[in-house]
Order: C-alpha cells, then sequence, then structure tokens
C-alpha cells in the first residue's frame, strides 16, 4: 500500500496498458501491492447503482474469495489462470475506467492518510473478515436495489486501503452494517414466505 498514485491515478494507467486486448493478468500485476484494494473497488463499484441478478451474486461471491485470501494473510492475491488470460478490449478498459473515475475523483478530494493503521499490514486479516461478511450479505441482498448499500460499503472499505484513509475505511463497515442488517431482513422475510407456503 506504499504507492504514491491515488486509485484515479492508477485506473489511467491501466487504461493505458498497450494492445488492443488487455489481460486480466496484467492488470493484477499493473496494480502490485495494491491488488487487493483495487480489486474491492472494482468488485463495489457495479453494485453501487440498482443491477439486476447475478451481478450482485456474481460479484459477492469473487469478493469472498478475495476476502479469504486476505483473511489467510496473502500478501498477494490468487486467481485462477484461467481467468488471468482473460482478456478485455482496450477500448471497454478505457470507457470502464471513464465511468468510473468521477465519483472516485470526488471521493479523493476528501480522503487523506488517517488512521492508516486499520489499513497496514496487520489489519488486512481484519478486513479480510469484514469483506467476507460484506460478500454474504451480497449474495442474498434483495434484487436491484438492496446490494446498494452493501456495495458502497465494500467500495469505501477498497478506497480507504487504497488511499490509507482509515476513516473511509470505518465509514465503509459502519454503512455496511446497515446493509447486512437490510440483507437480513429480506433473507428472513423470504424464508418465512417460503415456510409459510408450505404450511
Amino acid at each position: 500500500m506504499s504507492s504514491p498514485l491515488r486509485t484515479s491515478n492508477l485506473l489511467v494507467a491501466i487504461a493505458a496498458l498497450p494492445g488492443p486486448r488487455v489481460a486480466v493478468g496484467d492488470i493484477v500485476a499493473a496494480l502490485r501491492d495494491r491488488a487487493y484494494a483495487l480489486l474491492v473497488v472494482l468488485l463495489g463499484l457495479p453494485n453501487c447503482l440498482p443491477m439486476p441478478p447475478p451481478i450482485p451474486l456474481v460479484c459477492g461471491l469473487v469478493l469472498a474469495f478475495v476476502a479469504a485470501q486476505m483473511l489467510m494473510g496473502r500478501a498477494m492475491p490468487w486467481l485462477p489462470q484461467r481467468l488471468l488470460a482473460r482478456s478485455i478490449a482496450q477500448p471497454d478498459l478505457v470507457r470502464a475506467v471513464e465511468r468510473a473515475l468521477p465519483p472516485l475523483i470526488r471521493l479523493e478530494r476528501v480522503s487523506r492518510a488517517r488512521l492508516t493503521m486499520l489499513g497496514g499490514p496487520r489489519a488486512i486479516p481484519v478486513l479480510g473478515a469484514v469483506l467476507l461478511v460484506l460478500s454474504i450479505g451480497l449474495v442474498v441482498s434483495a434484487p436491484f436495489i438492496g446490494q446498494i448499500p452493501l456495495g458502497l460499503a465494500v467500495c469505501l472499505v477498497g478506497l480507504g486501503l487504497v488511499e490509507r484513509d482509515g476513516v473511509l475505511i470505518l465509514a465503509g463497515a459502519a454503512i455496511g452494517a446497515v446493509g447486512l442488517m437490510l440483507s437480513a431482513g429480506f433473507a428472513y422475510a423470504l424464508v418465512s414466505g417460503i415456510a409459510g407456503l408450505l404450511v
């Protein structure tokens, strides 16, 4: 987490990777010591807007995979070779980065290095556990809008890691707690409704 580049700078650098297509492995390599943090941000971003199934489910499952590795203390995330070999068309990558930049730049204006111990190496397994719980919430969230608080929470935690801003991490955890309560209420109502039909 020692790179001086901000999140927006890193995304611009990724969009500038050469070639007609950019391999996922090249993107992860470009992230270097911020691979975990940027993966978390990228997995949270799609869920900050109303999204149809199975997007929250897929993002939640991949986030759980990444968070489990943080919890185990891996220095760099491991991804299957088949996934690393997949590629994205360079124009598509540029468009995705252009869409992500405006909200990230707005957050960067209020972000700075604060409570840096919350994003330090010793805190990574703890944050992995937090993100693992949030990923479960994403998997069981209500369709279309139920994942929005959790997506925002995941983004804030990831951005806090990139920017070494413990205040953003705490804000993400607080919003995540609200999102988890909403997801738990939805899951309970769903199970109760099914049980009622079977009685």
